[in-house]
């Protein structure tokens, strides 16, 4: 066996380790459906939890129909999903964990939802207005 053999032999080994570790530490997907009364996509893992998340959340199926999301399947022993009439594919720990799509994506999500208006963001900022507005930052800035 020469050198390479050797790098990649022993590179596949480590692979795999970490592939069982990730598969031991879940959680994994046992069940998933599109629920067309809520419009969520639900996600039954092996812990017990389950999550019911609208797809226009998740990047990659925000723009889907209800007949886009009919079909979904598990794959991975649980690691993933997919959707093959969009094929999109989504990776279950980090759903899990609230990770909708790439950083750039999970900002967008955020500045959504910070120009949102609503009566109870309203009403917080007439509550906080009434408080004397932001408290001032506590951040020590630099002196030039």
């Amino acid at each position: 066996m020469d050198q390479i053999d050797k790098i990649l032999e022993r590179d596949w080994d480590a692979a795999n380790q970490r592939g069982q570790e990730t598969l031991a530490a879940g959680p994994l997907a046992e069940s998933a459906y599109y629920d067309q009364p809520t419009g969520k996509v639900v996600i039954e893992l092996n812990n017990g939890v389950g999550l019911h998340i609208p797809p226009a959340l998740i990047q990659d199926i925000e723009n889907a129909t209800p007949a886009d999301m009919a079909e979904i399947v598990i794959q991975g022993r649980g690691l993933g999903l997919h959707f093959p009439r969009l094929d999109a594919d989504l990776y279950v720990p980090a759903l899990a964990r609230g990770v909708l799509g790439t950083s750039a994506w999970m900002r967008s999500l955020g500045q959504k939802g910070g120009v949102s208006k609503s009566p109870a963001k309203a009403a917080a900022a007439r509550r906080n207005g009434r408080l004397g507005g932001r408290p001032p930052s506590t951040e020590k800035k630099a002196v030039s």
